[in-house]
């Protein structure tokens, strides 16, 4: 049986990754850096070379992994398969050129400096590779993932994932041919593997074309909140599962599940559920490269490896800038994609231990090439932030044509809720060509605009991940068009709290609550059937015999005494909506212009109710 010891002997490194975080990151946020490097500094201190908290910082990075994992599933999220199929130029022109040519450089400057050619070969590929996590990070924090130049940062990135299994195949070919080996049985497992890799995708492809949609709904009509979450992961992890097993990374599963969902109507709240994850395990993998960092190697080789940093991050960016300006990108955005690209990547440490293994790279040039490959990670963010505030104070170039914004994140407007009144208000903003979100958490809504070709997607209006997700922070405009009152107001506070740019228009079942909204200060608020009983009370008057002109004033003067009541409510005692009772008293339905007779009952039953309303009124 365990005892208390063996439950709690994983708390003390758990708690020294969460108070290097809540310690490192706020420090260099506050001195201007990106969170990026205060993780790896926060491993550097917790790590062996450090303070030695942490030991083994291969354990935690077999764990961290799954945050780069994640971060590729939430990136295909938001990228659909015709932006992918846009990218093929630069996926397979600008990608094969940029792993190419800094590879034959950066191993070419390693041959000439005595590695031998295996070793010269595997150490040029893992410096020219790039870190997709820290690329992708800097790229948020900047929200230019959707500008020309992320973009094709980002092509580069999936090229780079995309090629590792090929490079992988390789090494025992090389490793063969420097020991006088024959080619034909690594050509055969080669084929074999990438038949396997194929066959693999297509699954997947397959699986998630037809299969995902329909377990989703099937989950959501269930109403469990966490088991959502729960399926979340188990698609990601599985895809990034299968994935690896035949060959390819699990990042590039997770990107591949991601894109299957991309168009789904379930995207924003499976972003949502998986944000906090991805966001805690990729900051422990920046900890634990950091950890890595062997600080006696470094300072017995300082000068060698400082020089080695400098050299191999201004080489790639000196070649991967002009590629960038050969693929039509001006010189300010060629930098600032260069810039992000400079850090050699994750893949550096799976590709130098393959190397060793297989005898091409020795012991001693190993632990260096890992090391200089760290501390690239470590350097290159700060680089970025350099020469991105450089760029800022140049007169901007002019920029080539936008890439289409991702859906949802640049919509102008964002509609909670697509029952009845939603559904009539996306056809007044459709009409006129309006870029929409709309978001609602009834599984039979979300089927019933799939009829009309709106944009819909599953997700749960009250939860603050799910608006940010669904594109709150940039939309103009948010309608509330939901008829739950509490979630209604629930939703105002945090469009009010963490959107204030975003102006709040929200749809009110009855008076109580439009003085509720009124009280925290939307910009519009409607009651849902005020506006149509009006028109029918018009057009009623009209069939009396009343010209179209008077009828029409007389429901202006209407709803302008109806303002002004609601001001005159507004401003009296504090609604309490916990007690129903005594808000429809204070609350209730009277006439806006004095009655010309008193009322009067055409029973006994009638007139009895109507007698206890006045002694009410009168007492």
């Amino acid at each position: 049986m365990a005892t208390a010891a063996d439950h709690a002997s994983f708390l003390p490194p758990v708690l020294t990754f969460l108070s290097a975080a809540v310690i490192g990151v706020p420090i260099f946020r506050l001195l201007g850096q990106s969170a990026v490097l205060g993780y790896l500094v926060a491993g550097v201190v917790i790590g062996p070379s450090g303070l030695s908290l942490i030991t083994e910082p291969e354990t935690a990075r077999s764990v961290s992994e799954l945050g780069v994992v994640l971060l590729l599933f939430i990136v295909g999220l938001e990228l659909e398969i015709s932006r992918l199929i846009s990218l093929r130029r630069d996926i397979l022109g600008l990608g094969t050129l940029q792993l190419g040519l800094c590879a034959l450089t950066l191993g070419g400057l390693g041959y000439l400096s005595g590695l031998s050619g295996g070793a010269a070969t595997v150490i040029g590929i893992a410096l020219a590779l790039s870190a997709t996590a820290v690329a992708l990070q800097l790229l948020e924090e900047r929200r230019d993932l959707a500008s020309p130049y992320g973009q094709r940062a980002f092509a580069v990135l999936l090229f780079q994932d995309l090629s590792i299994v090929g490079i992988l195949a390789l090494l025992p070919l090389i490793a063969q041919t420097g020991t006088g080996g024959g080619g034909e049985a690594w050509l055969g497992t080669a084929l074999q593997s990438a038949g396997t890799a194929v066959a693999a995708v297509i699954g997947v492809v397959l699986v998630g074309r037809y299969g995902l949609n329909p377990f989703f709904r099937l989950l959501a009509a269930s109403g469990a909140r966490e088991v959502m979450t729960a399926a979340a992961l188990l698609v990601v992890l599985g895809t990034a599962l299968v994935m690896e097993e035949v060959g390819l990374s699990m990042a590039m599963g997770a990107f591949l599940a991601g894109l299957l969902l991309a168009e789904s109507n379930f995207r924003h709240q499976l972003e949502a559920d998986i944000e906090p994850f991805r966001g805690m395990l990729l900051g422990l993998f920046f900890m634990s490269v950091g950890m890595s960092i062997d600080l006696g190697l470094v300072e017995q080789n300082w000068l060698g490896l400082s020089v080695a940093t400098v050299g191999a991050i201004l080489i790639k960016v000196g070649l991967v800038a002009g590629l960038f300006r050969l693929f039509g990108s001006p010189w300010l955005d060629a930098l600032r994609g260069a810039a992000v690209l400079a850090p050699a990547g994750e893949f550096a440490f799976v590709l130098l231990p393959v190397g060793q293994e297989l005898g091409l790279v020795d012991g001693p040039s190993g632990r260096l090439a890992i090391a200089l490959a760290a501390i690239t990670m470590l350097i290159g963010p700060i680089g970025a932030k350099v020469l991105d505030g450089v760029l800022s104070r140049r007169a901007t170039a002019p920029h080539e044509p936008e890439h289409e914004a991702i859906e949802g994140a640049e919509a102008r407007v964002l509609v909670i809720g697509f029952g009845r009144f939603g559904h009539i208000l996306n056809q007044v903003l459709l009409a006129q060509g309006l870029s929409v979100t709309v978001i609602d958490k009834d599984v039979e809504q979300i089927r019933s605009a799939a009829r009309f070709g709106f944009r819909v997607y599953y997700g749960d209006g009250t939860r603050l991940d799910v608006l940010r997700s669904s594109g709150a922070g940039k939309a103009e405009v948010v309608c509330i068009c939901i008829d739950d009152a509490e979630a209604t107001l629930k939703i105002v506070d945090l469009v009010h709290a963490e959107f204030p740019a975003a102006r709040t228009y929200v749809r009110v079942f009855d008076r109580v609550q439009a003085i509720e909204a009124m009280g925290r200060d939307v910009d519009y608020q409607i009651r849902e059937t005020f506006e149509s009983a009006l028109a029918f009370g018009r057009a009623t008057l009209e069939a009396l015999g009343l010209s179209p002109e008077e009828a029409a004033r007389t429901v202006d003067d209407v709803r302008k005494r109806d303002l002004a009541r609601l001001v005159l409510q507004q401003a009296g005692e504090p609604l309490d909506r916990g007690d129903p009772l005594r808000s429809l008293v204070r609350i209730k339905p009277e006439p806006l212009t004095a009655p010309l007779h008193a009322s009067h009952g055409l029973n006994p039953e009638t007139e009895d109710i109507i007698a206890r309303e006045r002694a009410g009124a009168d007492g």
